[in-house]
C-alpha cells in the first residue's frame, strides 16, 4: 500500500495543496504547527513513503558515496570503511561499499552504475596504474578521491608512505641480526607491494650489505592462502639458503606464513622471525603476536571521506590535497630475540 502512496494523495487526505505537502517534507519551518500536524497525521495513516532517490536525482546528485576496494575480506579494507563511515554519517550521507576482486571489469561496473545513480561522489582504490576511466568520471561532474594510492596532482588522495615502511620492517630484522631474509608478496604490479619492496632494498644498501640478504618470493595474492604456499617454499629450502625472518607484504601473507610454520613444528621466532604489514587486529591476536608494520587504516578512510565532501560542498574554493601517513612499526614476539 505504501508503495502507491503519492504526495497528490497526502495532500487530498491533509486537505491542503501538494506544495504544503512539499514544504512539510523539506522546509517544515515554513508551515504552521497546526497545518503540520495535519500533514503528518495524514503521512502516518496512509503510510507514505518518500521517493528519496528520486528526490536525490531530481538535485542532479545522490546522498550516496560509492567506496570501491579491492577485497572487502581483508580487514584493511573493512577498517578503512568504517573511517569513511564514520565521516559520512556526521554529513547525512550513506556509503555503499564495492568490491572490485581486483578484477578490472567489475571495478568498470561499479564506476559505471555509481556514475549512473549520480553518486555524491567516489572513493576508490584502483586495480591498475592507468586512471583514463577514472578521470573521465570526473570531467563529467563527479568528484573522485583515491584511497590508499597517491596522486601525482589533478585530484585527492591518501595514502600510506609504504617505502619508508618497507624500510623500517628490513632494518628492524637487519638489526637482529637476520641476513637472510625474504620478503614474501605480490604481484609486483600492486604499488604498494613495490614500494613495500623497494623500501626493504632500501634498507639492506643503507646496512653496507650486498649479495643474498634479501630474496624474493612472489604471491599471486595476498591473503592468508597465498601466504601458507610461500610458507610451503620457504621451509622446503636447503638450510644453507634458507631464510632465517621474512618481511610479508600484509598481515594476511604473514598469518598465511605463521600457520604453515606451526604446522611443521618450526618455531617462530627462533626458526624464522615474521614481520607483517598494516597491523590488522588478527595480528596481535596470532597464536604467536606478529610484529607488524602499522597504518592508520580508519584514518585513512575518514579523511578521504573529508576530502570527497569538502570538494562537493565548497567546490569553488576547493584545492586538491595528497595526503600522506608516515607508518610506525609495532614489534611483538614473532620478531622478538
Amino acid at each position: 500500500m505504501a508503495d502507491s502512496v503519492s504526495v497528490v494523495d497526502v495532500a487530498r487526505r491533509a486537505g491542503v495543496s501538494v506544495g504544503t505537502v512539499s514544504n512539510v517534507l523539506n522546509r517544515p519551518d515554513r508551515v504552521s504547527p497546526a497545518t503540520r500536524d495535519r500533514v503528518l497525521a495524514a503521512i502516518e495513516e496512509l503510510g507514505f513513503v518518500r521517493n528519496e532517490a528520486a528526490r536525490q536525482l531530481r538535485a542532479g546528485r545522490s546522498r550516496t558515496i560509492g567506496l570501491i576496494v579491492l577485497d572487502v575480506r581483508n580487514p584493511f579494507f573493512t577498517d578503512l570503511a568504517a573511517g569513511v563511515e564514520a565521516a559520512a554519517a556526521g554529513e547525512g550521507l550513506s556509503v555503499i561499499l564495492c568490491d572490485s576482486g581486483d578484477d578490472p571489469r567489475r571495478e568498470e561496473r561499479y564506476l559505471s552504475l555509481l556514475q549512473e545513480q549520480r553518486a555524491y561522489g567516489i572513493m576508490i582504490t584502483p586495480v591498475s596504474e592507468d586512471r583514463g576511466r577514472i578521470e573521465e568520471i570526473r570531467q563529467h561532474g563527479t568528484p573522485v578521491v583515491l584511497v590508499d594510492r597517491a596522486s601525482h596532482g589533478g585530484q585527492c588522495s591518501v595514502s600510506v608512505n609504504d617505502l619508508v615502511g618497507g624500510e623500517l620492517a628490513a632494518a628492524h630484522l637487519l638489526g637482529l641480526g637476520h641476513r637472510r631474509i625474504a620478503f614474501i608478496g605480490g604481484p609486483p604490479t600492486i604499488r604498494q607491494v613495490a614500494d613495500r619492496l623497494a623500501g626493504a632494498r632500501l634498507a639492506v644498501t643503507k646496512a653496507g650489505l650486498v649479495g643474498e640478504t634479501l630474496t624474493l618470493v612472489e604471491t599471486a595474492a595476498l591473503n592468508v592462502d597465498a601466504g601458507r604456499q610461500a610458507g610451503v617454499r620457504v621451509a622446503e629450502m636447503p638450510a644453507s639458503v634458507r631464510p632465517t625472518a621474512v618481511f610479508c607484504a600484509n598481515d594476511l601473507i604473514a598469518l598465511g606464513v605463521l600457520q604453515e610454520m606451526t604446522r611443521r613444528r618450526l618455531k617462530v621466532p627462533e626458526d624464522l622471525a615474521i614481520v607483517g604489514y598494516d597491523n590488522i587486529d588478527f595480528a596481535a591476536a596470532a597464536a604467536v603476536p606478529l610484529t607488524s608494520v602499522a597504518q592508520p587504516r580508519a584514518q585513512l578512510g575518514q579523511t578521504a571521506a573529508e576530502l570527497l565532501i569538502d570538494e562537493v560542498s565548497a567546490h569553488r574554493t576547493h584545492r586538491h590535497r595528497q595526503v600522506v601517513f608516515e607508518p610506525d612499526l609495532v614489534v611483538r614476539e614473532s620478531t622478538q630475540p
